[in-house]
């Protein structure tokens, strides 16, 4: 396989302004983390940043390449209407199904800064389950009450799509994709990861639980809405304030090359 080296991806830092070379950098570390901790589908998924100077923008992954390849200066940069105003000089564009699905939830909320999307085993066993997520552990409970459902009607490659997906994302940052994977959203990539990392821990958990085939001990109504209540907004500090910068420490040891 060609190397990211070898590929002689031009470095963008300097050419780009600081708050889009920064939303860079942290896209590239997520893709990097993603495919570290288990939750990457080869070339299948995809995770974006809006550009924070140019909120019309979004930073996307060209469709073709690994996601522990990623950098910084690799990223497309892509407009709301699927014009792409920055692609390296690589033979990979941009995935249908990945703009559809990020440019329509970014129009439907500008408060939207970074989404991920997945295709983990736990997360699609999940999906295909008609009781869902359940609140059968505490870290379920952050999440319980506040994901939104969408019903699998193929792969997201037409972009009329995208007001479907918006409608039933609606207010939450949570979304299982019937039969298909999961989102999730959030005010910056690092929140959108760290909530995609405890989802994912959420469904193992229950997985691992349902085939013991032995009655779940499901915690009761008052407890579930007590842990639910800790986790809501404004009860707790935001996800991936204090996580992300150890995680990049992690990165800048094993594999600095992200930030490229």
């Amino acid at each position: 396989m060609t190397s990211v080296n070898a590929m002689r991806i031009e470095p963008l830092q300097g050419s780009v302004s600081d708050a889009e070379w920064q939303a860079r950098v942290d896209l590239a570390a997520a893709y990097r983390l993603c495919e570290s901790h288990g939750m990457s589908d080869m070339i299948y998924t995809h995770i974006s940043a809006r550009v924070p100077d140019s909120p019309d923008h979004f930073l996307l992954n060209p469709n073709g390449m690994l996601f522990g390849e990623m950098t910084a200066s690799c990223l497309l940069k892509v407009s709301m209407d699927g014009a792409i105003a920055y692609k390296p000089d690589l033979p990979y564009g941009l995935h249908p199904a990945g703009f559809t699905i990020h440019s329509g939830l970014y129009r439907a909320r500008p408060d939207v800064m970074g989404i991920m999307h997945t295709h983990t085993i736990a997360g699609m066993a999940v999906s295909a389950l008609k009781c869902g997520l359940l609140p059968l552990t505490q870290t379920a409970t952050r999440f319980y009450g506040r994901i939104a459902y969408h019903d699998f009607r193929g792969p997201e490659r037409d972009p009329s799509e995208r007001e479907a997906l918006a409608k039933s994302l609606g207010a939450l940052d949570y979304m299982i994709l019937k039969n298909h994977g999961m989102i999730t959203v959030g005010q910056s990539v690092a929140e959108a990861f760290i909530a995609m990392w405890g989802m994912e821990r959420s469904c193992q958990a229950q997985l691992a639980a349902m085939a013991c085939n032995t009655e779940l001990d499901m915690p009761s109504d008052a407890v579930v809405a007590a842990s639910c209540a800790m986790y809501l907004p404004g009860a707790s500090r935001r996800y991936g304030l204090l996580e992300w910068p150890a995680l990049l420490r992690k990165l800048d040891r094993t594999e600095p090359g992200f930030r490229d």
